[in-house]
């Protein structure tokens, strides 16, 4: 995958984290109403078989659909996961670009609805859906 149209619009990650800092170096890309995550998968985010972890994929996209939902409301807080459900539709491996996109299904008053798409090299791996309580 040609490197510089992959993380084409990605900077370096606005926000860190005690969670995510093994993973760095992280990318981001900010939308009107989301945040993109993105990575070139190294060995700290494989297993031993260099296949990514299922825990950095639901992490990432926690992640990502948490600030999401942030960037759906003016002058909140955060936003606190009530509920996460990944489906691993195929494997991401070291060397690929992969990629959180997440995407608002429902940003109300209290408890935002949000999904994720995530793909390596372009391809799916995996897809991901949460609420999150917004609190401010």
């Amino acid at each position: 995958m040609d490197r510089r149209a992959a993380t084409e619009g990605f900077e370096p990650h606005f926000k860190s984290s005690p969670v995510t800092a093994p993973w760095e170096p992280l990318l981001s890309r900010r939308g009107e109403r989301s945040v993109e995550l993105g990575l070139w998968v190294r060995e700290a985010h494989c297993n031993s078989r260099g296949f990514v972890h299922g825990g950095v994929i639901a992490t990432l996209a926690d992640n990502a659909m948490g600030l999401t939902c942030v960037a759906c409301h003016a002058g909140v807080k955060g936003a606190l996961t009530v509920s996460l459900n990944v489906d691993y539709v195929a494997t991401a491996r070291l060397g690929q670009w992969l990629q959180i996109t997440p995407r608002v299904i429902k940003a109300g008053g209290s408890l935002d609805f949000v999904d994720a798409l995530i793909t390596a090299d372009g391809e799916t791996a995996a897809r991901a859906s949460a609420t999150f309580r917004i609190f401010s």
